[in-house]
């Protein structure tokens, strides 16, 4: 008799465990960045994704352990196991965002939205250090963005 339960009948999972450091109005909540991240997983592959929210200190802090720069960015992504089944974290610099939003004029949703996708594209193996890189990740964010009912994040509205 077969074994129904093998692992290759069941479902991708998609494990997700948000992390707020910090406490901030804007943040958004734990469903709206499942949204946004499931949106940007490969479809029929499992992730196990933790995303942290963090001030600046904590921000600076990891840039500097883990990419030498002494200043606090936008976005982490730590990618320890890549596809069939993701594993990493983003970390997201609620200060940085939320700054980036109001300069560049856009809505702290759609800018975290972005960061979200731009985060897990990352642990997907997708990177943006060459231009035609760049383009692909660029592209790829665009058309996640735009089915989850954002404007593209290149352009300014």
């Amino acid at each position: 008799m077969k074994n129904m339960s093998s692992a290759k009948n069941l479902p991708p999972k998609f494990s997700l465990t948000v992390q707020y450091a910090l406490r901030d109005e804007t943040l958004p909540a734990r469903s709206q960045v499942r949204r946004w991240t499931r949106a940007a997983a490969p479809a029929g592959e499992s992730a196990v994704v933790t995303v942290r929210f963090v001030d600046s200190e904590e921000g600076r802090a990891l840039n500097r352990n883990f990419r030498g720069q002494n200043h606090a960015t936008n976005v982490l992504s730590f990618p320890y196991q890549p596809s069939p089944q993701i594993r990493g974290d983003i970390v997201v610099c609620v200060p940085v965002v939320l700054d980036e939003a109001r300069t560049q004029e856009k809505k702290p949703a759609a800018h975290f939205a972005h960061l979200m996708v731009h985060g897990m594209l990352h642990l997907r193996g997708y990177d943006h250090e060459t231009e035609t890189e760049a383009k692909k990740m660029e592209a790829l964010e665009i058309a996640i963005l735009h089915r989850l009912g954002f404007p593209n994040p290149y352009e300014r509205n």
